[in-house]
């Protein structure tokens, strides 16, 4: 258990402070929640409840908490640690961006945001109880069509200014450090694309290694689109659909907060549950025709429009670079059961329409 929660269970009243009524605690459950521990800034996922109350507890920390921060050669982890933005997901309830929030949209109530020490936080928020997982078409065209009004509304200049950084830095970043660790390297080797799951994928190879050489012109162009201030991690798992309807959906777990080119969260939304392994790689192709004439209906009832081929450029453009390279689940390969092989093939079938759709509007 988090040191913040067995701070707060043992001090007499400050659970019930954050509840907002007094709590017995002999009655109060902690249960740790699964995540990825690819989220370099997240310390632990807990729902904490009691009698009548349910909360959903997120600890953030600095990357130097990180157990994956060890994987990194020495000089990239430095420069990482020292860069990446691990607050950023305390923007959401900064007030421009909650009231940037179109009609559709909302965040979940935050009780009590507890600084700890060393470089930590504790994320006390609202415990969404959500409608059953669905991959229905319906869902991707309607979370499309607010991310971009959502988007348009994130243009101004105010809310441009809240990250502090140069337009396209939190994708530079991962373009010239984790693609080029975690996707160009094993790209180039040898030993890897001649394992037999690979061998017939020579072309996918290439074009993504063509492609590659060219990644400082694929960033330099996306700083010439139109910018605004994305989600970041668009993806359906951090699009909650709440049960009692109150909105279409609740919005959690911002990243990648720097200006982005149009179009850019659309990459997310595309590829999230096929990344999570819960929709098939042969279903992106009509993922991907629904959302973006949507994300532009969207962005054209804020009154953006007329930027129709800029947008499919961001879009195509960001998707590839973010998740076309460094998809591949490499440490699978050899493993000798149909679990382990098919979810390798659907990461390879990803890739690969990334650089098809990337090629084909070129």
């Amino acid at each position: 258990m988090s040191a913040i929660l067995s701070e707060l269970l043992d001090a007499p009243g400050a659970l019930g402070d954050i509840v907002g009524r007094p709590v017995d605690p002999a009655e109060v459950s902690v249960e740790a929640v699964p995540y990825s521990f690819g989220s370099p800034a997240t310390g632990g996922l807990w729902r904490v409840r009691g009698a009548g109350w349910s909360m959903f507890v997120k600890q953030l920390h600095h990357v130097k908490h990180w157990p994956a921060l060890s994987q990194m050669p020495p000089q990239i982890a430095e420069t990482f640690a020292a860069e990446f933005p691990w607050r950023t997901e305390t923007e959401l309830w900064h007030p421009l961006v909650q009231a940037s929030l179109p009609p559709g949209l909302r965040s979940p109530v935050l009780h009590r945001l507890v600084e700890l020490p060393d470089e930590r936080l504790a994320l006390w928020q609202e415990d969404v109880e959500q409608a059953p997982a669905s991959c229905d078409l319906a869902l991707f065209e309607r979370a499309a069509y607010l991310l971009g009004r959502w988007n348009a509304r994130s243009m101004t200049p105010d809310l441009l200014a809240l990250s502090g950084y140069a337009n396209g830095y939190g994708l530079r970043m991962y373009a010239e450090r984790a693609v080029a660790y975690r996707g160009l390297a094993p790209l180039r080797s040898d030993e890897i694309w001649h394992h037999p799951w690979l061998a017939g994928h020579g072309d996918l190879r290439a074009g993504l290694l063509e492609l590659g050489a060219l990644i400082p012109e694929m960033l330099a162009r996306l700083d010439t689109l139109p910018q605004a201030l994305p989600h970041g991690d668009a993806s359906p798992q951090n699009l909650l659909v709440p049960l009692d309807g109150s909105v279409e959906f609740v919005v959690i777990d911002l990243s990648f907060r720097t200006a982005h080119a149009l179009g850019f969260d659309l990459g997310q939304l595309l590829i999230g549950l096929t990344h999570a392994g819960q929709l098939p790689a042969a279903m992106l192709p009509k993922v991907s025709d629904v959302i973006l004439p949507s994300y532009l209906r969207g962005l054209a009832d804020e009154g953006v429009d007329g930027m129709d081929e800029r947008v499919r450029d961001g879009f195509t453009t960001s998707v590839l670079l973010r998740s076309g390279f460094d998809g591949f689940l490499y440490d699978l390969l050899g493993r000798d059961d149909e679990e382990s092989r098919h979810a390798f093939d659907e990461r390879v079938s990803m890739s690969r329409f990334l650089l098809e759709q990337y090629r084909r509007d070129r």
